[in-house]
């Protein structure tokens, strides 16, 4: 079956090539009985643009790639979508790859993006250090806009969320409770989530006097089974379990209280427990969670808003290009979701 031209949609509408070609690109003035005309002939011929020649014209696809640690992550599947609809606004569509948490898997989907020929990328970073290589490389090519986790030392923009913020506001929530000693259980200190939230965890927990138990700062991976695994050392190490347990993401959360549940130490009466994300299932667990909300609408919004800005400005990488600025660096302010996982304060 042959594709629709221009000519036949235009010998349809009886008007020149030219007019249709202004009305179908929004270029030109045209009158709205002409537009009507044209766009109700493009219609009944089933005419549809040639992506690829338009792309070639103007010299941009619409396109923007996004690359994360793992799809799988509840976290960021709704980023994903946030992202998604920021860009649907602005009629551009996504191409998503998934990392799998593999810096050597994240640089060749970044090379597979460029060669594609995207408008630009939004990336998560994998890993803090390993992941720089690649993040800058693709970054001197096209506009690119790091978006939760970071790399340090790459001129690229980055929008994201104040986790040490957000682990005072969950410090001061747990202290008000009643906590006087707390464990933290997260990922291995490779990328910047966790290590901010760690710094965070940490900080305030000296500065309110809580106890912090070398043997209970645990970190494995973003997953259930770890905090299942985690929260068992916790409660078979012998001594006196924390009064609370901070954990880095939801998913760990929700594997610390079903080792509580098991366990038969009850949360919150014996144990608060938060979480961090606020994904769909916090809500729905037993108890539901105590957690952080990130703004992944604002997220999205900032990181698309970003990203034009870099492609308006000329410049290859987010920040690195001439006529820009210095990268800009935002972090957005969260905020903390009480549940039935925590005390409330007297």
């Amino acid at each position: 079956m042959q594709r629709v031209t221009i000519a036949q949609v235009a010998e349809r509408a009886g008007v020149s090539t030219a007019t249709v070609s202004r009305v179908l690109s929004g270029r030109g003035p045209v009158s709205a009985g002409v537009q009507r005309k044209v766009r109700r002939a493009a219609e009944d011929l089933g005419y549809q643009v040639n992506s690829i020649a338009r792309a070639l014209r103007n010299s941009r696809t619409d396109t923007v790639g996004m690359v994360v640690p793992s799809i799988s992550n509840p976290f960021f599947t709704s980023l994903v979508e946030s992202v998604e609809h920021a860009l649907g606004r602005e009629g551009k569509e996504l191409f998503l790859c998934d990392a799998r948490s593999d810096p050597e898997i994240e640089a060749r989907r970044l090379a597979t993006l460029v060669a594609r020929s995207v408008d630009g990328i939004i990336v998560s970073p994998s890993h803090g250090t390993l992941s720089g290589a690649a993040v800058q490389e693709t970054a001197d090519r096209l506009p690119l806009v790091q978006l939760d986790r970071f790399v340090g030392g790459t001129s690229t923009d980055w929008v994201g969320v104040d986790d040490v913020a957000a682990m005072r506001q969950v410090m001061d929530h747990l202290h008000a409770g009643g906590a006087r000693s707390a464990a933290f259980v997260g990922s291995l200190l490779t990328n910047s989530s966790t290590e901010q939230r760690f710094a965070g965890f940490r900080r305030r927990a000296e500065e309110l006097g809580i106890a912090v138990d070398p043997g209970h700062l645990l970190l494995g991976d973003y997953s259930v089974d770890w905090g299942e695994t985690a929260a068992a050392r916790l409660f078979a190490a012998g001594g006196t379990p924390p009064d609370a347990v901070v954990c880095a993401d939801d998913l760990i959360a929700l594997g610390v209280t079903r080792a509580c549940r098991a366990h038969g130490v009850d949360v919150p009466g014996r144990v608060q427990v938060t979480g961090y994300d606020n994904i769909e299932f916090a809500r729905l667990s037993e108890p539901a969670l105590t957690t952080v909300d990130q703004p992944r609408e604002r997220i999205a919004a900032e990181a698309v808003r970003l990203l034009a800005a870099a492609a308006a400005a000329g410049g290859s990488g987010g920040g690195g290009g001439e006529g820009r600025g210095p990268s800009a660096h935002i972090a957005l302010v969260p905020s903390l979701v009480v549940r039935d996982s925590t005390r409330a304060g007297a």
